[in-house]
């Protein structure tokens, strides 16, 4: 495993992190506010598969540079298709969970994929969700961290989780900065998450996933309560009907951090998109 830079087209530099692999290549992409690590679990059991592994931060995530002001759907899918066009990757199958399923569904639906996996996103279409940008923004807008510590937080996500590794709890509680004084501050800043919210309200999925060829898995996290999972089925079976090639696999009583709760049945149901290589 080894982190490569990759130069944005908006500017700055995007960290990628690639594990080694002779078969079909993969490209994982992270949600909002998240980064390329919480994948490795997932990544580690692919390249274990004999599959070249590359999880990208985006602007503003992870490894990457702060994103510049008006960074949203369109740099963000830029960013991507600039990973791939310097590691030469033809044919990758393209994953994205959350707000990345939505990236790599306009990816797949400008250039060829072998195969796209939307891990409890890519059908995100908050103008359904919400009578106005206004209630969206007070609905989506993050919560303050400010005197929280790091210690803090990863003994609240093992309340909240405790089927998760502790691996994916420390992925977890990298998503923020940890400052010297042991308390944790936004990698990406709330004006700059509401920014990137803004683009996905005004860009939603369902005009792009016509103009994709490729397989596609619909990876869905159904939770317990029955009134939000009739929610969640018709999000997703608005999202197949538009697709020429729709599988759904519903993961119940899930996390939307698929990755994170159930992440070898996660990698085994992506290695399904891969095929003969």
């Amino acid at each position: 495993m080894r982190t490569l830079t990759v130069a944005s087209p908006r500017g700055g530099k995007l960290a990628v992190i690639a594990r080694p692999g002779e078969r079909r290549p993969y490209l994982l992409v992270h949600g909002l506010a998240s980064h390329a690590g919480l994948w490795d679990e997932v990544a580690e059991a692919l390249a274990s598969a004999g599959h070249p592994v590359y999880a990208l931060d985006l602007l503003g995530h992870g490894g990457s540079d702060p994103a510049p002001a008006g960074y949203g759907m369109a740099g963000a899918v830029a960013d991507a298709e600039a990973v791939l066009d310097l590691l030469g990757l033809d044919g990758p199958v393209l994953v994205g969970q959350s707000w990345g399923g939505n990236v790599v569904v306009r990816l797949a639906a400008s250039r060829p994929a072998h195969g796209l996996a939307l891990v409890d996103g890519g059908w995100i279409d908050l103008p359904a969700d919400f009578g106005s940008w206004a209630a969206c923004a007070a609905t989506l807008r993050p919560a303050d961290v400010d005197g929280q510590t790091a210690e803090a937080l990863r003994e609240r996500i093992r309340a909240a989780h405790p089927d998760w590794s502790e691996r994916a709890v420390d992925a977890t509680v990298a998503s923020l900065r940890t400052l010297p004084d042991g308390t944790v501050e936004r990698r990406l800043p709330v004006e700059a998450h509401m920014r990137i919210v803004r683009s996905v309200y005004d860009d939603p999925p369902h005009r792009h996933l016509p103009q994709i060829t490729a397989p596609t898995l619909l990876l869905p996290a159904i939770p317990s309560d029955p009134g939000r999972a009739a929610r969640v089925r018709r999000r997703v079976a608005k999202a197949a009907a538009h697709l020429r090639q729709p599988t759904v696999r519903e993961y119940l009583d899930a996390d939307h951090d698929l990755h994170a709760q159930h992440p070898a049945r996660l990698a085994e149901d992506l290695l399904t998109l891969a095929g003969p290589s």
